[in-house]
């Protein structure tokens, strides 16, 4: 019998922590059942399923016209299985139809093998910041072995959570308690819609709510509608398949540190292979001619190398004619192709400003004159800003200012998401050769000066 009571006593607990919890909210108001707002909403949320999972499992929509329109949105954790992604949604959908039957908005955080979150709202909510709690939920039960060790281990697991969601809006992970064998395992997730300044914001405001309730409990929930945190003493669910291994002093080693032990060395071979490859073409080339190179982020030639290389400028090689001059097609003495530009005096451009044409235009703020008459107006210029200004980000000189190609998607898909201030581009080859500076033939035609630039990889 006292077996009995024990097996009872924690799988009341457990199954508590297992429920969704819907939030059914009154302050937008309410709509007639089985009226257009109903079955607009209806409509989004049955679209759903399919489109989370075809969008890696993320997906804001909206159904409808004013004043019955829906905005909704659905989200699975990182790393979620297509089946479970969808079972998850269709199950918070379920809950929310079930449940707010006449609300004009709700929010569903669900567990379901893994965590998705559904919402619908009568406004656009995409990109606010929701902080009222939905749910503060946590074990009874206080932590035995050392309630002090639970606590420290878990605000170090939470900064470290915490740190990695600033990026990727997602992050597991466990932490090993120095008084047992056991770990406290945590998730963190965010509303992908959030700028991460926001989303960082959010998550720290759980850390303090953790540390007025629930210090010392093996385990927990806290959600608000842009965030949402639990930890336990046993791994849950299927977030902890694809875990960190541990090394030798309990610390997760993280994935980014795996990745880059191995690809390390692959990457520096590859790198090595390229200069080897140009090396060998600049010094076939130069054997080939007798003008001279200097390189110093493009490459330059006397005048009549590239009179040679694009048959003295013939009509046959003519690619096109841009802002700055008419663009030929040439062939360097190795069998290189390479596209020239001739620059037009009237122009007022020289190399410099060639190099840095697109951050030149940035900085005068005439981005517009990077764009083909041709097109006219049939175009967004905020689009058109916004990816030229991600496009800078990702050429930033220290690879680490770069942002990879997930943040790079959400920036594309989230105009909610703000922009840093890109610095000036990096440009992969400055050596400059030992001999004489450049032959002042270069500038000495009527009326045009060259340049080439020869692309190679970062």
């Amino acid at each position: 019998m006292d077996d009995l009571l024990f097996v009872v006593f924690w799988i009341v607990p457990l199954c508590s922590v297992l429920v969704s919890a819907d939030i059914c909210f009154e302050r937008s108001g309410f709509f007639t059942p089985n009226g257009n707002y109903d079955l607009n909403r209806r409509l989004m949320l049955a679209s759903l399923p399919s489109l989370v999972t075809a969008n890696d499992g993320f997906y804001t929509t909206s159904t409808g016209q004013e004043p019955n329109r829906v905005y909704g949105l659905g989200m699975c954790a990182t790393g979620s299985d297509t089946r479970s992604c969808s079972d998850c949604i269709i199950s918070s959908s379920a809950r929310l139809l079930r449940n707010c039957t006449n609300q004009m908005e709700g929010i569903d955080w669900r567990m379901d093998r893994t965590l998705c979150l559904v919402r619908y709202s009568n406004r656009s909510f995409y990109g606010s910041l929701g902080m009222e709690i939905l749910r503060s939920e946590n074990y009874t039960r206080i932590f035995q072995d050392d309630m002090t060790d639970l606590d420290d281990e878990w605000e170090a697991l939470m900064i470290s959570l915490i740190d990695q969601a600033s990026t990727l809006y997602y992050a597991a992970g466990r932490q090993k308690l120095e008084s047992s064998i056991s770990h406290v395992y945590g998730v963190v997730q965010c509303s992908r819609d959030l700028s991460l300044e926001n989303c960082t914001h959010c998550l720290q405001q759980d850390v303090i709510e953790y540390r007025s309730c629930c210090r010392g409990r093996q385990g927990g929930i806290i959600s608000r509608p842009s965030c949402f945190i639990r930890w336990e003493v046993y791994p849950f669910l299927a977030l902890f398949d694809n875990i960190p291994p541990l090394d030798k002093d309990g610390k997760n080693i993280s994935k980014g540190t795996i990745v880059a032990i191995v690809v390390a060395p692959v990457v520096l071979i590859a790198l090595g292979f390229a200069l080897w490859r140009r090396r060998k073409a600049y010094k076939a080339f130069t054997s080939d001619s007798g003008d001279d190179i200097t390189t110093s982020g493009s490459l330059q030639f006397e005048f009549k190398a590239i009179e040679a290389a694009t048959s003295n400028f013939h009509s046959n090689n003519k690619l096109g004619h841009g802002g700055f001059g008419e663009v030929y097609k040439g062939t360097l003495p190795n069998g290189a192709q390479v596209a020239v530009k001739r620059l037009s005096k009237k122009s007022g451009q020289g190399e410099e400003e060639f190099k840095n044409e697109v951050w030149r235009l940035w900085n005068n703020d005439s981005l517009l004159e990077m764009i083909d008459p041709a097109m006219e107006e049939n175009y967004d210029r905020n689009e058109v800003f916004r990816c030229i200004h991600i496009a800078l980000l990702c050429v930033q000189e220290n690879p680490t200012d770069r942002p990879t190609m997930s943040t790079i998607f959400r920036m594309l898909t989230n105009t909610s998401i703000t922009l840093h201030m890109p610095q000036p581009p990096g440009f992969v080859f400055r050596v400059r050769s030992k001999s004489n500076p450049l032959d002042e033939r270069l500038q000495s035609g009527p009326s045009t000066s060259i340049s080439i630039t020869c692309v190679s990889p970062r």
